[in-house]
């Protein structure tokens, strides 16, 4: 087994592709079955049920919104991260130590988070600054706002 196939625990990973395939398959018959749902109570002769039936086609429409847009996120990341290794950026990204369960020691990682957020404060159009930040928020467990951050970068590498 390669590195890249490894965590830091040791376990193997599985092929984000593959488990992205079989999550969308999921939720496309999901989405199937609601569908198939909604029409059967649109036919129905009572106005709820029909008004109940246009609600319940409204579900997959977002659902597929939701799966599309995090298809897209998804791609946008990992092109941008082929980007930023093919760059050489990624050469100085630190190794932080870590704790026996394989997480970055917290101190380590707020240390480095503080260096990255005052990278981007001085360079804020840099998109690698704002990818290593985004980085530094994911070690720092705050996923939402390293989901920002790397929004950020995809729009300013354009």
């Amino acid at each position: 087994m390669t590195r890249p196939q490894r965590q830091a625990s040791g376990r193997r990973r599985g092929n984000p592709l593959y488990t992205v395939g079989l999550l969308v398959f999921a939720m496309a018959v999901y989405f199937a079955l609601i569908g198939y749902r909604g029409v059967y109570l649109i036919s129905q002769h009572q106005w709820t049920l029909k008004v109940l039936g246009a609600a319940v086609l409204v579900l997959p429409l977002i659902g597929i919104w939701v799966v599309v847009a995090e298809i897209r996120f998804g791609m946008a990341s990992e092109r941008l991260g082929r980007r930023f290794r093919e760059s050489g950026a990624a050469a100085d990204l630190p190794e932080l130590p870590r704790l026996p369960s394989g997480r970055p020691d917290r101190k380590a990682a707020d240390a480095w988070f503080d260096r990255q957020r005052a990278v981007v404060e001085r360079a804020p159009e840099d998109w690698r600054g704002w990818f290593r930040l985004a980085q530094a928020y994911d070690l720092a467990g705050d996923r939402q706002r390293a989901r920002s951050a790397l929004r950020t970068a995809i729009s300013k590498a354009g």
